[in-house]
């Protein structure tokens, strides 16, 4: 548990160096279309270090991170549609995604748009769902419509977060990292829950 808290840090230190680093706009384009289709760090982490160094321009952070990550679950569709046996199983094992994956096929008989709805604003892997929306063949028009309602509610959210209280809320998350990855992980699973009550 330790040594994956660790790794966590350094990546996510990594990609708040991103930050600091000209093109940080595009950094965070290319890091929220990557994790709706494989990267492991949300782009909150990056979002969040960029409205702490410029508030003002928290929202407009929070429309990059948006379509990034819109285009991304259009990218993870893809995977799953066309090469999921040589891409997107390697994906969904790479992070013992197995059963998640199985219960994502049961969640998209019953009701596929509130599925992806509630999967693009809460701290479930997004990627299980956009590779598996390909596999099971959901409509590619459910896919977008979802994610383009849901994404920019979490990420405008956040942005919101920063814009009205500032930098403040940083110097606590970073304190907390360590316990916020686990309650993390815990909303992962309630996530999962949560979906299946409410499709």
């Amino acid at each position: 548990m330790k040594a994956a808290l660790a790794w966590l840090q350094r990546l996510k230190d990594w990609v708040e160096g991103l930050a600091r680093k000209p093109g940080a706009g595009w950094a965070l384009f290319v890091l929220a279309f990557a994790e709706s289709s494989f990267f492991p760090i949300p782009p909150d982490v990056l979002l969040i270090a960029l409205a702490v160094a410029v508030p003002a321009r928290a929202f407009s952070y929070a429309m990059v991170c948006s379509v990034g990550s819109v285009l991304g679950g259009m990218f993870g569709y893809l995977i799953g549609l066309e090469f999921y046996e040589v891409l997107g199983r390697q994906i969904i094992d790479f992070y013992g995604l197995q059963e998640q994956y199985l219960a994502v096929q049961r969640l998209y008989e019953s009701n596929a748009f509130s599925a992806i709805a509630v999967a693009g604003f809460t701290p479930i892997p997004y990627k299980v769902f956009t590779i598996a929306a390909g596999a099971f063949q959901v409509s590619f028009e459910t896919l977008v419509i979802a994610s383009t309602l849901s994404r920019p509610a979490r990420f405008f959210l956040v942005a919101g977060l920063f814009y009205f209280f500032g930098p403040a809320i940083k110097p606590w998350i970073d304190k907390y990292f360590e316990v916020l990855t686990v309650v993390f992980v815990v909303l992962l699973i309630g996530g999962f829950v949560l979906v299946k009550y409410l499709v």
